[in-house]
């Protein structure tokens, strides 16, 4: 045989088991959400938004949950927005390219694949113990904030990178400084392209459960938190909780709070890819 025809049926091998496997895996998952769906809707009503956790399973609710959810995503989008848009404007507008600069931006780049527990262990360090922030939401947000800056810096240096040098050029041609044709041109015509990456690291925070068990986030909370120094439960922690218990009750409270959270992320994706698509137009044009 040879190699040309070897080479050829290599190709259409993978091919095909590229496909089994792919068909395989989208039978496996509409399987796992559709025996969810089923499970979970049912039990989704104003009661179990609304009320707090209980031992018993069919008056347990997902208020303090759903509200420290919000609250970690609220104070997590400001520490790390902008932390993350300034440092990637800085790194591509202002910085030196040198070897320094290069190894930065290839360390930063590396830190968006770190797992997130090595996150967790660095806020419970810095933030838990050495700052005596404790369990609270401040540490759970500095610490999701740490785990989404480096996928923010580079989807904004990226969005930057994307803009025509020749907006630039026109904009110096009229007198503009530096700053100014970075905050009346390029960072516009950037901008869905920023705000497509802030809502992809954003999503990403919200599915979170390691780092946020090892600062201390408690699966028990009892009352609504008012303040970033109160202690907290979030929706995947609350979900873990409730399909370690071994009555069925519980399982189909998980796979209902499984749906919330499912609904959350997706419409914040939706969200990233209508930018994604409108930006690339505006950028096309």
């Amino acid at each position: 045989m040879s190699n040309i025809r070897r080479n050829r049926l290599i190709d259409v091998t993978f091919k095909y088991v590229g496909i089994v496997c792919t068909f395989s895996g989208m039978i496996v998952l509409a399987i796992f959400l559709g025996d969810i769906f089923h499970k979970g809707l049912t039990r989704i009503d104003w009661d179990f938004l609304t009320n707090l956790p209980s031992r018993r399973a069919e008056r347990a609710g997902i208020l303090t949950a759903w509200t420290g959810t919000a609250w970690i995503l609220g104070l997590t989008a400001t520490i790390a927005i902008p932390l993350g848009v300034c440092a990637g404007i800085y790194l591509q507008e202002y910085g030196t390219k040198n070897r320094l600069a290069h190894f930065i931006e290839l360390n930063i780049a590396n830190l968006a694949g770190v797992p997130s527990i090595i996150y967790g262990l660095l806020g419970l360090q810095i933030f838990v113990r050495s700052l005596n922030f404790g369990g609270s939401l401040l540490a759970g947000a500095f610490t999701l904030a740490l785990l989404i800056l480096p996928i923010i810096i580079v989807a904004t240096r990226e969005a930057l990178k994307a803009v025509p040098n020749s907006l630039r050029e026109a904009s110096y041609g009229m007198g503009a400084t530096k700053w100014q044709t970075i905050w009346y041109q390029i960072l516009p015509a950037s901008s869905g392209g920023i705000l497509t990456g802030i809502i992809l690291a954003l999503s990403r925070a919200v599915g979170e459960t390691a780092p946020l068990i090892v600062i201390g986030a408690l699966a028990y909370v009892p009352f609504v938190a008012d303040n970033p120094l109160d202690e907290f439960t979030v929706l995947p922690i609350q979900i873990f909780n409730w399909v370690s218990r071994p009555q069925e009750a519980f399982l189909v409270n998980a796979a209902a709070a499984i749906i919330i959270l499912l609904a959350i992320t997706f419409v914040m994706n939706g969200i990233a890819v209508y930018l994604r698509n409108r930006w690339q137009k505006k950028i096309s044009w």
